[in-house]
Parts: C-alpha cells; structure tokens; sequence
C-alpha cells in the first residue's frame, strides 16, 4: 500500500467543526492545482455529498459512488468522472455514504477500507479528500490513506478549541498505528477589518508556526454563491479575492 504515496500526495482536508471551509477549499485548491497542469482526483467522502453537488452532479442519478467503493460493489476506477475543469476528476457521493460509518465496524482493518481501494492508482499528482464534520470511521479512513492533512480554521472565538480533538486523534494515529501525517493549517473567513480574526491568526501561528499556511482566505460572498453555479470560484468570479487567496494557497502547496 505505501506504493501510492511515492506516486502521489495525498491530502485529506479536515475538521470536525462544521462551517470551517473545508468543502470551499477542497473544490478550489483542486481546481487550481488542476489549471497548474497538475492531474488531480477529489474524492468526496462526506455524506452530505457537498463537492458532488458543487460540480453539479445529480445525486439521483448516480449509479455508483464512494458507498459502492467502501463496501467492495466497486473500484474508485468505476466511480471516478471528470469535470468540466481540464485535469481535475472527482468520485461523487450521495447521503448513502452515511451507511459507511456503521458498516466499516465490521470490516477487518477497517480503518484502512479507503487506502486499499487507493493502491495502483497512479494516474494523479494529487488526491485532495474532503471529509465529513466528524471523527468518525471515514475520516479516520481518509486520514490512514493521506500524507498530509489540511486543518481549515475559520477566523471564529471558538475556532482554536475543537484542534485539541484532532490533534489527539493524529497523535493517536501516528503513536497507535504507526502512520505519521503531515499537518497543516489553513485560516478560513478571515476578515482583516476586526481584532478577532486578527487574534485567532496571532494564537494560531504562535502555537504552529511555519505549519500555519501564509495564504489566508477571506470572507468572501462570491466564493458562497459558486456552487450554485456548478463551478469552482476561478469559474465564476477568477478576479474575487477568495479567487486570488485560493490560486496564492495553490502556488503554496506547489512549491512545498
């Protein structure tokens, strides 16, 4: 299984705070990595199925998505689509992913489900996995088949307290299971006009450092209203500034 970490990055964008941006940056940083030339698969494994309504995809329609690749009705190659973005795929989901959570339990090394289906796949730079506002078994999936996670933190007062949770489970994955992840941290809704946000950014990086991504993505009403247009922000809106600090977050984790 490590064959695929050679290959590829593997990022699992996560927190179990809802609201933090974590959908909102998986689309754009995909979308911008992808217009970098580099061939990228996003993989939606949240139930609620945001990325595969994002790009405009029929829930209803779908005849195989992440649920048929956890249960072993189906490879990620058979639910895998492209995008209207050139380089960019993704393997869309439906609210029947929620039975995945109750299912893996009984599954031999069930925290590794998601990182077996994964081994062969070579065709991408980067696999960018957005994960459901929990802790759960499809995170804990996600984050046994990454090599980096991505922490969005939204510029809120009690944005800092939820990291002691994930932090203790990456501990607990790295002293338990023996799988060290890379971590990253990444303001969301950052709005520069009040001490707040200005506050959560100087805790944040005084307890991260270099950790702490410099891009950080502002509230921005045009990155709100892409999804209703099927399409990632560079799409809709490339001049916003949520389109500028999502292209400036994808130059970052370029360059690392």
């Amino acid at each position: 299984m490590q064959l695929i970490m050679a290959f590829m990055k593997v990022v699992s964008i996560s927190n179990q705070k809802g609201g933090s941006g974590k959908s909102t940056t998986a689309v754009n940083l995909s979308a911008y990595l992808a217009l970098a030339r580099k061939k990228v698969l996003l993989i939606d494994l949240d139930p609620q199925g945001s990325l595969t309504t994002h790009f405009g995809i029929d829930k209803r329609s779908l005849e195989k998505t992440m649920y048929e690749v956890l249960s072993g009705r189906a490879s990620l190659s058979d639910v895998i689509k492209p995008t209207e973005t050139e380089g960019l795929d993704i393997t869309p989901t439906n609210n029947l992913l929620g039975r995945a959570e109750f299912e893996l339990f009984s599954q031999e090394e069930r925290e590794l489900v998601l990182k077996s289906k994964m081994v062969g796949l070579r065709d991408y730079d980067y696999v960018i996995i957005d994960t459901p506002p929990n802790l759960y078994n499809l995170t804990l999936n996600a984050l046994m088949a990454s090599n980096t996670i991505m922490i969005p933190i939204d510029s809120t007062f009690y944005a800092l307290e939820g990291l002691v949770v994930i932090t203790e489970l990456l501990d607990a994955i790295e002293n338990d299971l023996g799988h060290a992840i890379i971590r990253r941290y990444l303001l969301t809704k950052y709005d520069a006009r009040t001490n707040l946000s200005k506050e959560v950014e100087r805790k944040l990086r005084d307890l991260f450092g270099e950790a702490v991504f410099k891009t950080v993505i502002p509230t921005n009403i045009r990155l709100a209203v892409a999804p209703s247009y099927g399409k990632p922000i560079y799409a809709v809106d490339p001049e916003s500034i949520g389109a500028q600090a999502y292209n400036r977050l994808a130059e970052e984790v370029l360059h690392e």
